[in-house]
């Protein structure tokens, strides 16, 4: 019996996929393309199908897959698919199977913007509050060219949205933000927050939404017939692949869908993605649409970036590769062409883990000669000297920056010093080191230099010249009384939730005072700090030296506020909501909200629910035991778990019922497997 999330519509906006017909009948392999699938590459054109039939030989009949297409010079000389679209039904990828592109759309937005502004109709320098006066005024004005090319210093709401409470939408989340990262221009960091904004500008400016500004200026144009924005995979028309995730033997659904899907998706398949590249090429949209699309991001020091406008640039032997990648939970796809040679390269795959990116660059490498491999690693750095990895070892460990207290791991790897996360360094001297290549997702692409005037910590300095230092963490192993100073409870009002920290013996754990089920521990790093990974909680205090509140940071969402609020409840009493703890502080006129570990009446939670257009999820009472019941599937057991959550028998789906004030539920929350999906009563 699959899960509720593993369960497929009976219907594709009219038509019935076979799988819900009855039997499904396998019309190919999977791992063989369709009739007419595949073109003939011109005459005298290299023969690489046979090694990109090696490439993508671990998808099978059995299997999630990948599609993959090649273009030269305009001419599509490869269109081939391998493994299923659907797993539970041995649905096989076809040519016209639509992917979730992930960040891929990235550069189908920032094009729309560019339309806009050739029209006229908007500038990049202007102030996107001139569009959006809801945004916060963070004292610095942020362009829309900040957003387009990631400097805006935006915090990204994939690094928010898993510590808020509830189902928040992406973009009132977004709006909620009283803090950035950095002061717009200064740094370079991916924020998936800047595009949001940017659709909703495309879709204010221009008078429809984005889905219908991306059909009549882009795909219809363009003859990309199997494109289109919608709000997830799910909702899409036609044959559709389904993500999934490995779980142990066999597979799982793994996708972001409704509000996880930050307000919706690009969808398109291999052919579509190289007629859009070829498209860029030929100048379709303009010579100066695609001339800014590729034009590498500055920032206001003069540095310049491999980022450009939705895409990224970068530069091989003896070619250009104008790109970008994208993942969406179980979906990841990159799409690149490489200019000098005429080559067009997409790789869709449904199934995580995978990199799409490492599949193409064995496609690409596949065409070009041996001296021109894309990805390869850097040749040997010049001038570099041998340090003993026992010297090495002693550099490294957890080291914070002075002034901002941002963390930053060195490590010893194959007998080399690297940062985590950014690559490795390269010894220009027994104290000195500098990056074997600058990356862009640290410290925004510097060639910088790294100095250990002790092994207390470092200087780092820019390739502009500015210096700033780093401190080695102090082991800290606090005392029993010095963490219970730090139980309570504390709200953030940037997330619109309370969090409680409850102290352990190894460490605390911080927890959802809303659901307490999500919680983590966190380990303490140096003194008032504690991490995970590189998740940091660094608490505050009073001249008094009481604790007062906490910092939150990760890597794409730094300094969030929480203040204390009040101490844990009472052993054994439920504990409140974040909406609860606004309503009594202060007094409202009104009866403050609680929560309770009972059962709501269940008669109140029964009627259909429509998980998407077309499949409705009917939740019925029997014999007084609630049931679930998705199309034409049987029913499921619901079991209470608390307050207003069951669990479905037989998997590890829960539904969280939403309650309007008459106790009756306007809608569910579906979880599993760390995702969410918010399904609205229709009856």
């Amino acid at each position: 019996m699959t899960s509720f999330l593993s369960f497929r519509p009976g219907l594709q906006r009219g038509a019935r996929r076979a799988g819900w017909c009855g039997t499904l009948a396998l019309v190919a392999l999977a791992a063989q393309p369709a009739a007419g699938q595949e073109r003939v590459a011109a005459a005298g054109a290299r023969d690489v199908t046979a090694e990109i039939d090696r490439i993508f030989s671990f998808a099978t009949a059995e299997t999630p897959g990948c599609a993959v297409g090649v273009s030269e010079r305009g001419r599509t000389v490869v269109n081939r698919t391998y493994g299923l679209a659907d797993v539970e039904h041995r649905t096989p990828l076809g040519p016209n199977t639509v992917f979730d592109i992930g960040s891929t759309q990235k550069q189908f937005v920032a094009a729309a913007v560019l339309l806009l502004a050739e029209d006229g109709r908007l500038s990049l320098s202007d102030d996107v509050r001139s569009y959006m006066p809801e945004l916060p005024d963070y004292g610095r004005k942020i362009t829309i060219d900040h957003l387009l090319t990631h400097t805006s210093g935006l915090r990204d709401w994939t690094g928010l949205q898993p510590m808020a409470d509830g189902d928040p939408d992406v973009l009132e989340l977004i709006l909620r933000q009283r803090g950035l990262n950095f002061a717009p221009g200064e740094e370079w960091a991916y924020s998936n927050s800047g595009y949001v904004l940017l659709k909703e500008i495309v879709a204010r400016v221009s008078g429809m939404p984005f889905s219908d500004f991306a059909r009549r200026r882009l795909f219809e144009p363009l003859g990309m017939r199997h494109s289109a924005y919608v709000p997830d995979i799910l909702q899409s028309e036609g044959d559709h692949a389904l993500g999934y995730q490995k779980d142990g033997a066999s597979w799982k659904p793994f996708m972001r869908l409704g509000s996880r899907r930050g307000g919706g998706a690009i969808i398109s398949t291999a052919g579509d993605l190289l007629i859009w590249n070829d498209a860029l090429t030929a100048g379709r949209l303009g010579a100066a649409v695609t001339a800014r699309l590729q034009e590498p991001a500055r920032l206001a020091n003069g540095r310049t970036l491999t980022y450009a406008r939705g895409l990224m640039v970068n530069e091989y032997p003896g070619a250009r590769l104008v790109s970008h990648s994208g993942g969406a939970a179980g979906f990841s796809t990159w799409l690149g062409r490489l200019t000098e040679h005429g080559l067009s390269v997409a790789v869709l795959c449904n199934f995580d883990p995978v990199s799409a990116t490492d599949l193409a660059h064995q496609v690409i490498n596949a065409y070009l000669p041996a001296d021109s491999a894309v990805g390869a690693a850097p040749a040997p750095a010049a001038g570099a000297v041998a340090v003993a990895e026992a010297d090495l070892n002693r550099l490294a460990g957890l080291y914070f920056e002075e002034r901002t207290g941002d963390p930053v791991r060195l490590i010893v790897v194959n007998g080399r010093l690297g940062i985590a996360g950014a690559g490795p360094l390269v010894a220009v001297s027994p104290d000195r080191f500098r990056p074997a290549r600058a990356s862009l997702f640290f410290r925004s692409q510097d060639e910088f230099q790294l100095h250990f005037p002790s092994r207390d910590g470092f200087e780092l300095t820019s390739m502009e010249g500015r210096t700033t230092r780093y401190r080695r963490a102090q082991a800290w192993s606090p005392s029993a009384a010095e963490s219970k100073a730090f139980e309570g409870r504390y709200r953030s009002e940037d997330l619109d939730a309370v969090y409680e920290i409850v102290p352990r013996t190894n460490g605390l754990v911080l927890r959802s005072a809303r659901t307490p089920e999500r919680a983590i521990e966190i380990s303490a790093a140096d003194r008032d700090t504690y991490m995970r990974s590189m998740m940091v909680v660094r608490f505050t205090r009073d001249a008094d030296g009481s604790v007062t509140g906490f910092t939150y940071g990760n890597p794409v969402a730094k300094n969030l506020v929480f203040t204390r609020v009040g101490d844990l409840p009472a052993s054994g009493a439920p504990a409140l909501s974040a909406s609860a703890v606004l309503s009594a502080t202060p007094p409202t006129g009104g009866a403050p909200a609680s929560t309770t570990a009972q059962a709501p009446r269940l008669e109140g939670l029964t009627g259909d629910y429509e998980v998407a257009p077309g499949r409705i999820l009917v939740i019925s009472l029997e014999n007084g035991r609630l049931y679930g019941q998705p199309g034409d599937r049987e029913k499921r057991a619901l079991t209470h778990v608390s307050g207003a959550t069951f669990s479905a028998a037989g998997s590890a789906m829960t539904l969280t019922f939403t309650l309007g004030a008459d106790g009756r539920a306007t809608g569910l929350v579906m979880r599993q497997n760390g995702q969410e999906r918010t399904v609205p009563r229709v009856r």
